[in-house]
This record gives C-alpha cells, structure tokens and sequence, in this order.
C-alpha cells in the first residue's frame, strides 16, 4: 500500500496550518521544522509560528478592508492561526494584535496535541526523490535547502532585506509625556481606543530626529549584494533619505490623536508604540524598522520624547529574505514544474 503520509517542511505559520488543516481531514501528518537546533537571525524560539517581526495581522475589519475580509474566510475555515491569534488578542485599535509568545505556543500545543501529527526537529537539506510533500519554508530558508532548490530548478533566488523594530519596556516609557489612544480613537472598547502609547514632536524634535537617523552608524551590505528592501517594510532611515518629510506622513504621521497632556497643541508629528504581550509590559515601536547599528538605536531612538529613558528588551535588525520565482517555477497547483 502507498503511504499517504504527508509531510511538511517549515513549521512557521504557513507549514502550521498546512499541518492543521490536512491533520482534521484525516491525514497522517509529519512536520518537520530546523529549530531550535538550527537558528536564523530573526527566530528567538524553537516554537511553532513564531512571529519573528510585527506581532500585527493588520486590519480586522472583515467589511471594510482586504485584509480583514480574509480574517473572517479563515475563521469561517476553522483556522488555527486564526484560533490562536483570537485567544491571545491584544487592544491595538482596528487592528488583529497578539501577544506574540502565547500565540506561537498555542500553535505549537495544538499540533503537538492531535495525534496524527507528529512534529519532528530537523532540517531538511534536500529535496524528496518519493512521498508526498509540501514545503513552507518562508524566506528564511536554510542555506542547504535553498542551494537544494537552486540545482533543481536551475534558478537564482529572488531576495530582498527586511528589518525589525525595537521593542520597549513599557515602565521606562515617561507618560508624563506619552499619552494613550488609538488613532481616531478606534475601537469598540474603551481599552481598544486607548490601545497605543503615543510620542509626540514639535518641528525642532522632528528635524534634528531626522538629521540623526541621517548621520546614523548603519549596517553595511556586503560587497556585491545586490538584494533591495521589501517596499511595505523599509528601515526608517531608508525612508528619510526619501525626502525629510517621508516619515511625517508615514510612521509618524500625526492625524486622529490628540495629545491628553496638552490637548490645544498639535503635534508636528507622532511616534506610535502599540502593545506587544498580555501583561502590558513590552510595547513594539510601530513602523520604526531599522538597520542602525545597535548603539545608534540607543541613541536616536533616546531622542523621541517620552523615550529618553527608554530600556529595550529587543533592538532592530535587519536580514535577508530569499524567495523563489514561483509564476515560472511552479505548476497551477503550486508543484515544482522540473518534477
């Protein structure tokens, strides 16, 4: 008799719901998944669907936008990202936020505990001559495995660069200068419209922030790295070398808050924090990914008001993501066309 046992490579959320779903139709499931014995640069655990860089799946409002809309499809699929993200939800306004360790760890128990699934640690550094198998190996594929890929399908990589923001203690945020609310104070509670910590600047704040990030020590690419930035995560710094007022009306954008401390002066522009774990204790600075060096952080970041103090439990960073050329690699059904 053939096996049918499927196997999955990546244990990240797109293998993780693959195993998921394939596992509640009856199939015999194996999930096999490098870490913790192999590390990249972004993971921190070895648990399934860790959330490396955002702990936001953006918009939830399944009437008025995409992104929402598509929530609402795989809730109504019986989604297990979806199940966990809903049971470890954050306040973050109109936004899907989650507290990004409880999140994984509800993945990783719910896989560990159906019992026609088993989660193996190891990685995979060739591909399958036999067998049935799916590979959702994500951007930070391992070297092995994508020199694998390339002498199969005779193509380079695609890749781009992505970079992380800082996250921060919430007790060394100064609220004697930040204030709470949600942009347009969205949300249907009182604590969704209260669910970010703003920092807000004058013109002269702004202007010598920007000429700091400017001047800024930053990561070098290597010689002959010719990978550009993913457009919808650029480093802040990229973005300022835009024009001086790119930020303004990005990240910074200071539309729909109202500072509580001084409620008659407009701010010139605003640095959001949004909530990052469920006791209220780490807060992520909302769109400052970045490619500073580490001691450049401490001290740009430190010019923020509000933020003079600031400890951080995680820094920014950037790394390399590494795609495939899916349209001319890949079949209708998503199989390798070389097989």
């Amino acid at each position: 008799m053939t096996d049918q046992t499927l196997h999955i490579v990546g244990g990240g959320m797109a293998g993780s719901e693959a195993a998921w779903a394939a596992a509640q139709v009856g199939l015999e499931v194996v999930l096999h998944e490098m870490r913790p014995n192999v590390a990249t640069f972004a993971h921190q655990t070895g648990k399934l669907a860790e959330m490396v860089c955002s702990n936001s799946f953006r918009s939830d409002d399944s009437e008025q936008n995409a992104v929402g809309l598509l929530h609402w499809e795989m809730r109504a699929a019986g989604s297990l990202t979806m199940q966990a993200a809903d049971a470890h939800r954050l306040p973050a306004g109109g936004a899907l936020a989650v507290d990004r360790e409880g999140f994984s760890q509800y993945v990783t128990d719910h896989l560990h505990a159906l019992p026609n699934v088993r989660v193996v640690e190891e990685e995979i550094t060739a591909l399958p001559t036999e067998g049935h198998w799916i590979f959702a190996t994500g951007p930070l594929t391992s070297e092995a495995l994508g020199a694998a890929i390339m002498a199969e399908t005779g193509a380079e990589r695609l890749a781009f660069f992505d970079a992380i923001a800082p996250i921060v203690y919430a007790e060394s945020i100064d609220m004697d200068v930040a204030w709470r609310q949600s942009r347009y104070d969205k949300g249907d509670t009182e604590e969704e419209r209260r669910a970010y910590l703003n920092c807000p600047m004058d013109k002269a704040d702004y202007e010598a922030f920007i000429d700091a990030l400017l001047a800024a020590d930053k990561t070098e690419f290597h010689d002959g790295e010719t990978a550009s930035y993913f457009d919808g995560c650029l480093p802040i710094e990229v973005m300022a070398e835009r024009g001086r007022e790119t930020l303004r009306h990005g990240p910074m954008k200071p539309v729909g808050l109202t500072n509580s401390h001084k409620p008659d002066e407009k701010a010139y522009a605003v640095v959001q924090l949004r909530r990052d774990n469920a006791l209220g204790t780490l807060y992520n600075i909302v769109g400052f990914q970045t490619k500073m060096t580490y001691g450049a952080q401490k001290e740009v970041f430190g010019m923020i008001p509000g933020l003079a103090n600031a400890r951080f439990a995680r820094l920014g960073g950037i790394h390399r993501n590494t795609f495939m050329n899916s349209p001319t690699l890949l079949d209708a059904q998503m199989r390798l066309k070389s097989r």
